[in-house]
């Protein structure tokens, strides 16, 4: 048995103490590798899935659910939902999947029946400095080895599904362009699910007549491509085909815009995420179960699981806890104003993680671990913004206090002194060392909020309003922001939207994730600032605008010293370095 060392005061973020390991301490990767897990029919049965046709297992652990389960639930009651979010994150974040995990665990400890529902994560933040997505020490989804890498194979069906447009858009213009396709202004970039800074700009084509068209091409990470966003916010197959239908890849020389559709290429990208439409079932470090289904990123797309996987949750359990990415200003907001009205959902709770670490980073601390009382004390003006746009939206937050190894009571106290005063449930959360039980109090008072004051959710604008108007309802009534400013890049995207007809759609803002603002560096609760959009860019398929605010790249690159340095693979076939 693993257990933490010493007083229940002692903490660890990556690693924990075993008594049965000579004293050493366990990574996230060999408590998921010590885990006794469940063969996934048992898991399946758990939510009353009993015949062995309604899932299609991948191995013993891992499973897809069929089509016809998804169509079967249609008819069940509609759960609770329960949404995660933060405050304004560290670059190495704040452990939204560890508590989302922990909590949902709880849950079913305390004998309500829960489903975790999580976003799959994306091989760039592997190998890359935030490193895996799969929850950490006690609080886990397994197999995390396969779900931090592979897993099912969905990322590169969608990958798969993206190129395969690119190369028909190109295959079009070399045999003779029958779409008068301007290769000036293609919108359509390719994609690949890696840290590669050298393919964000690129030219391809070069060669000769029979190597194609040369012309200046970029690349998106997987997680930043509108496919995966069509994935994400899919309903069933017939509207993942509408929406790749839609997908504006170019515009002709006489302005006509050119799709996905119109390049023949729908039905068969749809084909290539046959499978991958269908949600993955997996467990938890206590056998509870777990959704993972679609990785858009929340700064540069919606932020959440698949609609389909969390429709799924919703009527497989009594509480569906649900994670948004980042803070509230990017995957809460993204929720509440394009996930939620498209799936006809309300949100019955919100949690609102926040860690002592990031609140001294956002008061001015350059190294958290030696912040001050001082540092956390103005760092807690973030957390005020966050808990007010959470009110915002119609939700009464309950604050979960992440702790971890380097917090003092003195700083917990602090933190639970200035959440009652603002009128704010917190709770401490432990479940990185000791799993559901360290989430308990969470989930009471999640509970307690519910049959108190459910949330009523309220969009942040309407749809009907011009897009400057929703843009700004964003910015200023969430970020923070005195005012909009439009580069001439980003007026031309404006006048284009509006010829086309696409002005209706909601706005999903790319961002830092680092600040309400839109640079990086401005800590804390940002005032009198303004917001700068560069370009807005028109995700037809998805259903959205992309306003893009400030310098914010769709393709990462890696750190000096990446992740992918740590791991490494034994000849037995055990992995390490997976965090």
């Amino acid at each position: 048995m693993q257990v933490a060392v010493g007083s229940p005061s002692w903490r660890s973020w990556r690693f924990l103490f075993c008594s049965e390991c000579g004293g050493n301490v366990l990574s996230d990767i060999e408590i998921a590798q010590r885990a006794k897990l469940r063969p996934i029919a048992e898991i399946a049965a758990g939510l009353g899935i009993t015949d062995p046709n309604l899932i299609l297992p991948n191995g013993n652990y891992k499973a897809k659910l069929s089509v016809r389960l998804l169509d079967q639930l249609n008819d069940r009651p509609v759960g609770k939902l329960v949404l995660v979010t933060a405050v304004t994150p560290t670059k190495y974040g704040e452990g939204k999947t560890t508590v989302s995990t922990g909590l949902s665990m709880a849950f079913n400890r305390l004998g309500r029946k829960s489903i975790a529902v999580l976003r799959q994560p994306s091989l760039g933040p592997v190998f890359g400095i935030k490193g895996g997505a799969a929850g950490g020490g006690y609080s886990q989804v397994l197999p995390m080895e396969d779900i931090n890498l592979h897993f099912t194979g969905d990322f590169h069906a969608v990958t798969a599904a993206h190129n395969l447009l690119s190369a028909m858009l190109d295959n079009s213009i070399h045999f003779d362009n029958p779409l008068r396709i301007d290769g000036r202004e293609i919108a359509f970039p390719r994609t690949i699910d890696m840290n590669d800074r050298v393919l964000r700009m690129m030219v391809v084509g070069l060669g000769g007549r029979a190597d194609g068209p040369a012309r200046e091409d970029s690349c998106v990470i997987t997680a930043a491509s509108e496919v995966m966003a069509i994935l994400a916010l899919a309903l069933n197959r017939a509207d993942l085909k509408q929406r790749l239908a839609r997908i504006l890849v170019a515009q002709s020389y006489d302005d006509k815009p050119i799709t996905a559709n119109d390049l023949g290429a729908t039905g068969a990208m749809a084909v290539l995420l046959k499978d991958a439409i269908k949600p993955n079932l997996v467990q938890t470090t206590e056998n509870t179960p777990a959704l993972i289904h679609a990785g858009p990123f929340a700064n540069i797309a919606h932020g959440t699981a698949s609609i389909i996987s969390i429709n799924a949750a919703l009527r497989l359990s009594e509480y569906a806890v649900v994670e948004a990415g980042f803070g509230s200003d990017l995957g809460a907001e993204k929720f509440v104003d394009i996930v939620a009205p498209l799936a006809g959902w309300n949100v019955a709770a919100c949690v609102l993680v926040a860690t002592v670490r990031a609140m001294k980073h956002q008061g001015g601390a350059k190294d958290a671990k030696k912040g001050t009382l001082t540092h956390l004390w103005k760092g807690l003006e973030n957390l005020r913004r966050h808990i007010g746009n959470c009110r915002t939206f119609g939700f009464e937050p309950v604050v979960a206090l992440n702790r971890f190894e380097a917090d003092t009571d003195d700083d917990l106290e602090l933190v639970k002194r200035y959440c009652n005063e603002h009128g704010v449930a917190c709770e401490v959360s432990t479940g990185f060392t000791e799993g559901g039980k360290g989430c308990e109090d969470l989930a009471q008072a999640v509970v307690k909020q519910i049959q108190e004051k459910p949330g009523q959710n309220k969009p942040v604008y309407d749809n009907a309003a011009k897009v400057e108007a929703k843009i700004e309802a964003v910015a200023q009534k969430i970020y923070g922001a005195d005012r909009v400013v439009y580069t001439p890049r980003a007026e031309r995207d404006l006048k284009r939207i509006y010829m086309l007809g696409y002005d209706k759609m909601p706005v999903c803002i790319a961002k830092t994730p680092l600040s309400f603002s839109d640079d990086p560096e401005c800590v804390g609760a940002c005032e009198g600032f303004r917001i700068v959009i560069s370009a807005v860019h028109i995700r037809a398929g998805a259903g959205y605008l992309v306003p893009v605010a400030g310098e914010i790249e769709l393709l990462p690159g890696l750190a000096k010293k990446p992740n992918a340095l740590k791991i490494d693979i034994a000849d037995d076939g055990k992995l390490s370095g997976l965090s």
